[in-house]
C-alpha cells in the first residue's frame, strides 16, 4: 500500500500486565493511575516511564487511553510495549481503531485475551508518515476537547444563573427563607397540583389482546439526558389504542424523571413535538402546566434548579445511590411563581439563550466526532492521506478558546 509494510499487531507491540495498587495504598502524587477504564487515580510514584498507552484487560475490555507523562497501570489492564518504535500518537489511534472491545474471551471471567489481539493484521506507514496521520487526527481530538470544555462551562454558568434567579429574581429584590431555599420576596407559592396536571406513564409487560394493541415510540428515563432529551434511541411499547390519549405526549408537557442518581433527580425538559405520536413510561411524568399561571418552560427551569433539587432529594425515597419520587410527592411541589407571566418569560429567555449555546456545542461535538471516526478509519487503512485533507478551519483562532 505505497510503502505501508503489512504485519500483524503482535509484531510491533507487546501488551503487558499492570501492577496491583489497591486505592488504600496509594500516596496523592503527580503520577495518573489507569485501570481498564481510564485514569481511576494518582500516586506518589510511577510503574511505567511515558509516554505510553493502556488496553482494558477485565471490565473495560479493549478501552484504550493515553498517557503523555510517566504512569502505573494497574492489573486490570495492559500497558503497550512498543517494540517497532512506532510513533506513540500513532499507535494509539491505531489501537482506538482496531475494535479490540470486541475481542471479548467468553470465559468465566471475560478479558482481552492478547494471542487475539496479536494475530490483527494491520498495515503501517514510515515512521514520518505516522507522525503526520498521528497530529492530523490530534487536531480533530483538540477540537473535541474545546467543544467539551465549552459545554462544562456553559453549564456552569446555567446552574449559576438559575441559583441567582430562582433566589433573587431579576433584580436582585428581597429574598424570604423557605424549607428548600431562598426565593424572592414577591414570589407567591401553590402547589403543582393547583397550577398543572401530573400525566403518569404507561407501564411496560402488561398483557393485552391482539386486537385490541399498538405498537408506539415510549418515551425512558435513558431518552432524558442531563441538559437534553436524546431520541436516538427510541423503543417502542405495546398498549391499547384506547390508551393512547391518555399518554400522549402534547406539545409543551415538561417532561420530568421519576428518579435516578441523586445529582439526576427530577431532571425536567420540554417536549417541542418532536416525534408527532409518542407516549411516555411510567418512569417519566408529563407535567402539564396551566399557562395562565405558569409557563411550561419556567417549570422546567424550577426544576433543575438548586430549589427544585432540594424539593426532589427532601422527598424522595432514597437507597443507597439512588432516590426517586411518586406523584402524590410531585403534586405537592410548592411552586415559587413570579407575580406575573413577563417576568416569567423574561427568566426563561436568560435561560433559554445559554442552552442555546450548550445545544450549539454539542451539535457542533457530534459533528466533530462523526469527522474523527471518519478520518479515523480512512487514514488507518491508507484510504486518504494526510496531504489529502486541510483541517485548518478546525484551529481556533484564540488559543485555549472554541469559535
Amino acid at each position: 500500500m505505497n510503502g505501508w509494510t503489512d504485519t500483524i499487531l503482535g509484531d510491533e507491540i507487546d501488551l503487558a500486565y499492570g501492577k496491583s495498587l489497591p486505592a488504600h495504598v496509594r500516596q496523592a502524587g503527580p503520577y495518573e493511575v489507569f485501570g481498564s477504564n481510564g485514569c481511576v487515580g494518582h500516586h506518589e510514584e510511577p510503574l511505567i516511564a511515558g509516554p505510553g498507552i493502556i488496553v482494558g484487560r477485565k471490565g473495560s475490555v479493549g478501552e484504550v487511553a493515553y498517557s503523555e507523562g510517566d504512569f502505573w497501570p494497574i492489573d486490570t489492564a495492559y500497558y503497550v510495549v512498543n517494540k517497532g518504535g512506532h510513533d506513540w500518537r500513532f499507535l494509539f489511534h491505531l489501537l482506538s481503531s482496531l475494535g479490540l472491545k470486541g475481542l471479548n474471551s467468553h470465559s468465566a471471567v471475560p478479558g482481552l485475551n492478547r494471542e487475539d489481539a496479536y494475530s490483527i493484521g494491520v498495515s503501517l506507514p514510515a515512521q514520518p508518515e505516522q507522525k503526520m496521520i498521528a497530529d492530523a487526527l490530534d487536531v480533530v481530538v483538540d477540537r473535541l476537547k474545546l467543544e467539551d470544555e465549552a459545554i462544562a462551562l456553559s453549564q456552569d454558568l446555567k446552574r449559576a444563573a438559575m441559583r441567582v434567579l430562582f433566589s433573587n429574581g431579576l433584580r436582585g429584590e428581597a429574598q424570604k427563607e423557605t424549607e428548600f431555599g431562598p426565593v424572592p420576596a414577591t414570589w407567591d407559592e401553590s402547589l403543582l397540583d393547583d397550577c398543572a396536571t401530573v400525566q403518569t406513564g404507561a407501564a411496560k409487560g402488561r398483557k393485552f389482546a391482539d386486537a385490541e394493541v399498538v405498537e408506539v415510540p415510549y418515551l425512558r428515563v435513558a431518552n432524558v439526558q442531563d441538559g437534553h432529551l436524546d431520541l436516538t434511541e427510541m423503543k417502542e411499547i405495546r398498549i391499547r389504542k384506547s390508551e393512547i390519549e391518555r399518554y400522549r405526549l402534547q406539545l409543551g408537557d415538561v417532561v420530568l424523571t421519576e428518579g435516578g442518581d441523586f445529582d439526576k433527580l427530577g431532571r425536567g425538559f420540554i417536549w417541542r413535538g418532536e416525534l408527532e405520536l409518542c407516549v411516555h413510561q411510567n418512569h417519566v411524568f408529563a407535567v402539564r402546566p396551566d399557562r395562565e399561571k405558569m409557563l411550561p418552560e419556567f417549570f422546567a427551569y424550577l426544576a433543575q434548579s438548586p430549589y427544585g433539587k432540594a424539593y426532589f432529594l427532601k422527598v424522595a425515597h432514597k437507597t443507597t445511590n439512588l432516590a426517586c419520587i411518586n406523584s402524590t410527592k410531585l403534586k405537592a411541589f410548592p411552586v415559587p411563581v413570579p407575580p406575573t407571566l413577563d417576568e416569567q418569560r423574561e427568566i426563561v429567555a436568560i435561560l433559554d439563550a445559554i442552552d442555546r449555546k450548550i445545544d450549539l456545542h454539542r451539535r457542533k461535538r457530534a459533528v466533530l466526532d462523526e469527522l474523527f471516526k471518519a478520518l479515523l478509519h480512512k487514514l488507518m487503512t491508507g484510504e486518504i492521506r494526510v496531504a489529502d485533507l486541510d483541517l485548518s478551519a478546525l484551529t481556533p483562532a484564540s488559543p485555549g478558546k472554541a469559535a
